[in-house]
């Protein structure tokens, strides 16, 4: 396994000088929705990564974001590649984006490897094996609590007409933690939370492409990885990610799980209903805490 981690980080590396070359030029720029781009950097990576892997594992299959490929029930090992993840990022300049790659057998994410190739930085892990970033071991932020952690989320591709867009959730997360990020790269922020830069990370509508390297890597540095309910199941088939350095993670799943009913840092939450019949948040009689909408 170690040999097809070091191909994985050769070959992850490869793409990223491609992205890094192409970064900042005049990029054609089609579209899969609205808020969904996809540029030729993107399409010239993936065509690396694939030529690539199928050359160094013939008997390997590939899933990857742009070109498809085989099913995430495919026996035996199989390749789930974003060659660009935080493409948005990349089309406007915006300098936070990665590779990802993350390798399944018999549908247990086994190895993953994600390249930020603007810092050159390569975050490396194989079951068993701990997780690295640059080849030095990394682990988990130490926050102990909610209220000390830095946390990430991001929007989904349908948040113009999605019921539930995650505004409402981030309102919640934002009530009870340090502070909350969103840079516009689900492949990274799970990366960051493996190397402890976060102490946390929930996102929805997610691709697998978009966090299988990154649940290894979490696992590998001694967080937890689950859906919002905290299992497993719709983490691939849900889009659904949870990812934390596993201190605050029950924590996180309440807040998902109850919104403003969650406990609260400053004082115990008390909800209401306000207009429209929907919750309204407030703190106890007698607090200088203003009174907030859910």
């Amino acid at each position: 396994m170690q040999e097809i981690l070091t191909a994985a980080i050769e070959i992850a590396r490869a793409a990223g000088d491609v992205i890094r070359e192409g970064f900042g030029a005049a990029q054609q720029v089609d579209y899969k929705g609205q808020v969904n781009p996809v540029t030729e950097t993107d399409t010239a990576a993936e065509a690396l990564i694939k030529t690539r892997l199928s050359r160094a594992f013939p008997d390997h299959r590939i899933l990857a974001e742009e070109t498809g490929g085989a099913g995430l029930d495919t026996p035996g090992y199989l390749w789930l590649v974003d060659p660009l993840d935080g493409t948005n990022n990349f089309a406007n300049g915006y300098p936070h984006f990665c590779v990802s790659l993350g390798l399944l057998r018999a549908g247990e994410v086994v190895l993953g490897v994600i390249y930020d190739p603007l810092r050159d930085e390569t975050f490396a892990a194989r079951r068993g094996h701990g997780a690295t970033l640059n080849g030095a071991p990394i682990r988990v932020a130490p926050a102990p609590r909610l209220s000390d952690a830095l946390l990430a989320t991001g929007f989904p591709y349908v948040r113009r007409t999605a019921a539930d867009n995650n505004t409402r959730m981030l309102d919640h997360f934002l009530r009870r933690c340090q502070g909350v990020r969103r840079a516009g790269a689900a492949a990274l922020d799970m990366a960051w939370v493996a190397c402890g830069r976060l102490a946390g990370y929930w996102e929805m509508h997610l691709s697998p492409w978009d966090i299988a390297a990154g649940i290894v890597l979490v696992q590998e540095a001694g967080g937890v990885t689950t859906d919002y309910v905290g299992g497993a199941a719709r983490m691939f088939n849900g889009g659904e990610m949870v990812a934390s350095n596993g201190l605050i993670h029950a924590e996180m799943l309440r807040v998902l799980r109850e919104g403003a009913a969650a406990p609260h840092p400053d004082y115990p939450p008390l909800v209401q209903r306000g207009i429209n019949n929907s919750p309204v948040e407030c703190a106890p009689r007698g607090t200088s805490v203003p009174r907030f909408a859910a």
